[in-house]
């Protein structure tokens, strides 16, 4: 038995309440290793097993037919920090206050107290690696080593320059990468950068179980590809557009390259490999594509919190498949500590996935999914097939969500869905402690009407794409 420090969590070298599968750790000697792999600021539509039709993405979609395809597959936040902290802790991130992002050299981040996957992870002797983008506070005590990640690759804030960096200049986005300490610069094209740094920690530890988070920043803000990649896309007229499939198509490739190095190290059998995005494309500032959702990041309807989702696992998934019931990036953290042969812990909102992917456990992981964002005062609530909205200062809102995946037409009145919705997601957020910091001043402005998720540092971005497109 070992006990993690902080929240009760109690872990048991057995996975109790769980009958055999393929891939138990009990079987092979040695539990499975578990890649997530995380877009930033993807749009719904744009990999090709969502519908994508003006560039490709072959490699994200090869994986997707490997596995299991979460049709409705959700995270807990419609923008970039407070999704990632519910992803690495496996509770609502409301539960610890971190509903903001957290301000780039100020003392904000993840709070101390809250356990995160890799943690978890350790005492079954997972070796634990972030490749990527951070975002979860860039003061000492907040970083990656210090939450028990064993190394980290990467960049601590919310996006970066994709071809350069500087020590002279302390913007968020021109700061070196870091990796294990010690500041490098970038070189090259910085999705490509990770991925090399991501091949490379699988090479060195494909002899012990690992876990291995590769939170790519593409394709966040700033516009950015170099001309081999433009090159690629060279049809799409629109050139954000053709700037934006770049970038994805760098990403397409980074996966490409580790699904094939897993299967040349002998190790796609015996992997875990989630992928999905840390929120809804915000179309206004990336040229993504969330059809036929409504809405972009920085809102609750589907479009901000809605993302492709796939889960592969070819020892113990069925390939090829598709889940139809909503499950959510909460139920990661739950899903790698049991197929690592322990007991996932009390206290966490999401729910170990595989009793339900493999038909061990009928019905649905969740019967209830919530959402609440400060910008714009925005709640939301998800049952089986009715999903609730309010926000500002607008009239409640009800969608036949099964059918109504636009959530174009409002069936709240009479339906007393409406109000029963209504009160879970207000029992749900008088749980909720205050922020744990005060949200920057107009991170995202919601428009009354359209209710589009507009970046607050747009001009930065586009200072940044129109300065640095290459």
């Amino acid at each position: 038995m070992f006990t993690v420090r902080r929240f009760p969590l109690t872990l048991l070298l057995c996975c109790a309440g769980c009958g055999p599968i393929d891939g138990d750790p009990a079987q092979t000697g040695r539990p499975p290793n578990v890649v997530v792999i995380l877009a930033d600021d993807l749009g719904y539509a744009d990999v090709g097993f969502q519908g994508l039709t003006d560039f490709a993405t072959p490699n994200i979609d090869r994986l997707a037919e490997s596995g299991v395809r979460f049709t409705n597959g959700y995270v807990s936040h419609p923008f970039c920090s407070p999704s990632r902290a519910g992803l690495l802790t496996g509770r609502y991130q409301h539960r610890f206050g971190h509903v903001n992002n957290p301000k780039f050299r100020a003392d904000e981040g993840l709070p101390l107290e809250e356990t995160l996957l890799p943690e978890a992870l350790a005492p079954a002797g997972y070796v634990s690696g972030i490749v990527g983008k951070w975002h979860l506070g860039d003061e000492a005590r907040f970083r990656p080593r210090e939450r028990g990640f064993d190394e980290f690759f990467g960049l601590l804030g919310g996006g970066h320059d994709y071809f350069r960096s500087t020590t002279r200049d302390a913007r968020e986005y021109l700061i070196p990468l870091h990796a294990n300490g010690v500041e490098i610069p970038v070189e090259g094209y910085l999705t490509e950068q990770l991925t090399q740094a991501a091949l490379d920690f699988v090479r060195r530890h494909s002899g012990s179980p690992f876990f291995l988070y590769l939170a790519y920043n593409a394709p966040h803000g700033p516009l950015q590809a170099p001309s081999e990649l433009l090159e690629r896309v060279s049809s799409i007229e629109d050139t954000r557009r053709r700037t934006y499939a770049a970038m994805v198509t760098s990403l397409d490739d980074g996966v490409g390259e580790l699904v094939v190095l897993l299967d040349q190290l002998g190790l796609s059998e015996d992997t875990l490999v989630f992928f999905l995005s840390d929120n809804g494309g915000p179309t206004p500032a990336n040229a993504s594509d969330n059809s036929p959702l409504r809405g972009t990041k920085g809102t609750v309807y589907e479009g901000g919190v809605r993302v492709p989702f796939v889960a592969a696992w070819p020892d113990a998934l069925p390939a090829g498949t598709r889940f139809d019931l909503p499950v959510s990036a909460l139920d990661i953290f739950p899903t790698a500590v049991a197929v690592a042969g322990m007991e996932p812990a009390s206290g966490l909102d999401g729910v170990d996935l595989m009793p339900y992917l493999t038909g061990q456990r009928p019905g649905a992981p969740h019967e209830q999914l919530f959402w609440h964002s400060e910008a714009g005062a925005q709640y939301a609530a998800r049952g089986p097939d009715r999903k609730y909205v309010r926000t500002l200062d607008r009239e409640p809102e009800l969608y036949a969500i099964h059918d109504d995946v636009s959530e174009s037409v409002n069936v709240s009145d009479g339906d007393p869905m409406a109000a029963e919705l209504g009160k879970a997601v207000d029992a749900w957020h008088a749980e909720h402690p205050p922020p744990a910091w005060p949200g920057t001043s107009g991170r995202f402005v919601v428009h009354p009407n359209t209710m589009l998720g507009l970046g607050a540092d747009q001009a930065e971005i586009d200072a940044w794409t129109a300065g640095g497109r290459r």
